[in-house]
């Protein structure tokens, strides 16, 4: 009986196999690469805000404590948005007739909230708490990034389940003393992994990775 294929042919097939996982990983790792790029993330990306509000202007510059504006950050999930009239508290004064802060000014004036752009923006489906991780020794810089340095508001991370998980299993790498969570320029010690274990003692903190952490 004849041959029916050029042995040829197994050649091309052999190649075309070869060529069709290369071209699948390299599917995946073009896809990976662009689920974690600022495209995707928006990490480092300044967003547009109705208002220009500049973190480093008014942490850096002027001194203000974050709980100034963020009041609910100590006992609730959500930091809170400050409203306007914490803005107005200054700006009644200072800027007051300023083109840039107009549409702080109508705000107070109608009694309408202004439209912020959310930079950290969670899934619905992802639970998370700022009192816990603020009682716990998490300092602001370490999710937020330098916001003191911050002209306009970016976010420093991914937030990607990784990034969180990569903390929850190793918590003791970036506690801090509670009384440093706010502080902007807290460099850890040398001793971080020792200090960081002394913490995790001594505030109680577990190592939490189950899914009903996080997704309930």
């Amino acid at each position: 009986m004849s041959q029916i294929f050029h042995p040829s042919t197994n050649t091309i097939s052999k190649v075309s196999i070869l060529g069709a996982v290369f071209i699948i990983a390299g599917l995946t790792w073009a896809v990976s690469g662009i689920n974690r790029s600022p495209y995707v993330t928006q990490a480092g990306v300044a967003r547009d805000q109705p208002v220009p509000f500049s973190h480093k202007h008014h942490v850096a510059g002027l001194g203000i404590d974050c709980r100034y504006c963020h009041t609910t950050v100590e006992r609730s999930n959500f930091a809170g948005i400050p409203s306007t009239e914490t803005c107005m508290s200054c700006h009644s004064q200072i800027w007051a007739d300023s083109p840039t802060l107009e549409p702080v000014r109508a705000s107070f004036r109608n009694d309408q909230s202004i439209q912020w752009t959310r930079v950290h923006d969670l899934p619905d489906f992802v639970y998370f708490n700022h009192s816990i991780h603020i009682n716990k020794g998490v300092g602001c810089a370490t999710c937020h990034g330098r916001v003191d340095q911050m002209p306009l508001m970016w976010r420093e991370h991914t937030l990607h389940m990784e990034w969180c998980l990569e903390c929850h299993r190793h918590p003791e790498k970036y506690l801090r003393p509670r009384d440093k969570v706010f502080q902007m320029d807290y460099e850890p010690p040398a001793d971080q992994l020792s200090l960081g274990q002394k913490l995790a003692a001594e505030y109680k903190v577990q190592k939490l990775t189950d899914c009903y952490t996080c997704h309930r």
